[in-house]
């Protein structure tokens, strides 16, 4: 008997700032597997800022999504049904068939991941993609080296909550923003970071003078726009951007840094990176993440919203650097 299964789907293609109306739900009947593959009903999912820029019909590093069609994303699941040795039924796997409640796939399309490490959710925030992002970020992009000053814009969010912790682990000094007093608390409370500050109050450029009076090393960007730019002016000679994201422009474009002339007189070094194009490096991201997460160095602080209902929503929330989502943002489905 088929098993049925419900999906976000992309109801049409937002013009600026996306809304629930972009989204819809299906019920679809998912066949039982055929030689290798596997029926997995998912248990968690992530919801990811960079999905907005799959919202639209532009050509990118990885194809938009399609109106009528259900999303994609990172989740998390349970194997109910196998025919592919190595997948027993109870075995929980991570893939890219997130937005609906349960899939079919090929079994080399999953990742088996093991729940005596760390629970399943930990798979999509700390010990997952977003946490490899931020290792790639500062040690494969940013070339991070221990007692450095660091800039981490967006830094409540998944990312960048991540660069923060692994940026203390090498002894570094770390500035982080955040909008909103919450965040700002978390970042200062939990995270003992340096210097936090909310960018909607003053002058970014202003609080990294006051938090960095002998400037910085690296800045790792999730955002563009003014905290870029405000960066640009701070950064000490031979500093390095990564740039990771840039959720200020996501729905409007903002201008570029009217600064960027910087780059020269510092010799600055500005690089973007995608992850995907480091999967390579879990093995060694998992080397020195996994004992802090054992340890209580790392933690893996999540937002999680219950039901596939409650994930249009969860995204829209992403994107609203105000909105009380701290940490990596998960939607729970039933087990």
């Amino acid at each position: 008997m088929p098993t049925v299964s419900r999906e976000v789907r992309l109801a049409s293609r937002p013009h600026g700032e996306p809304s629930l109306d972009n989204f819809s739900f299906a019920t679809v009947e998912v066949p039982e597997p055929n030689p290798g593959e596997v029926l997995v009903r998912n248990v968690f999912l992530s919801v990811d800022p960079y999905m907005r820029g799959r919202m639209n019909d532009a050509k990118s590093y990885v194809p938009p999504f399609q109106v009528g069609q259900p999303l994609e994303g990172s989740a998390v699941g349970r194997v109910i049904a196998s025919q592919e040795d190595g997948f027993p039924v109870g075995t929980y796997v991570q893939s890219f068939y997130g937005w609906r409640e349960a899939f079919v796939a090929p079994a080399a399309r999953l990742q088996v991941v093991d729940i005596s490490v760390a629970p399943a959710s930990a798979y999509l925030g700390i010990l997952g993609v977003t946490g490899l992002t931020a290792w790639v970020g500062l040690n494969r992009i940013a070339n991070l080296k221990n007692g450095e000053t660091v800039f981490v814009s967006g830094a409540a969010g998944a990312v960048g909550n991540a660069v923060c912790q692994l940026a203390k682990m090498h002894d570094c000094k770390v500035i982080a923003s955040a909008g909103s007093e919450e965040k700002i608390r978390f970042l200062r409370e939990e995270l003992k970071v340096d210097y936090a500050f909310n960018y909607r109050d003053g002058s970014p450029l202003e609080h990294l003078s006051k938090g960095a009076p002998e400037g910085i090393d690296v800045y790792f960007d999730n955002t563009g726009g003014p905290q870029l730019e405000a960066a640009l002016n701070s950064l000490r000679n031979s500093g390095r951007i990564a740039m990771c994201g840039g959720i200020a422009g996501y729905n409007t474009p903002v201008p570029g840094p009217r600064n960027l002339v910087q780059v020269i007189g510092k010799r600055l070094r500005i690089e973007g990176f995608i992850v995907s194009d480091h999967f390579k490096d879990f093995p060694a991201f998992f080397q020195e993440a996994i004992p802090a997460l054992k340890s209580g160095k790392l933690i893996n602080r999540q937002t999680v919203v219950n039901g596939l209902d409650a994930a249009p929503a969860a995204f829209l929330d992403l994107l609203h650097s105000g909105a009380g989502n701290i940490g990596k943002m998960i939607v729970k489905l039933a087990d």
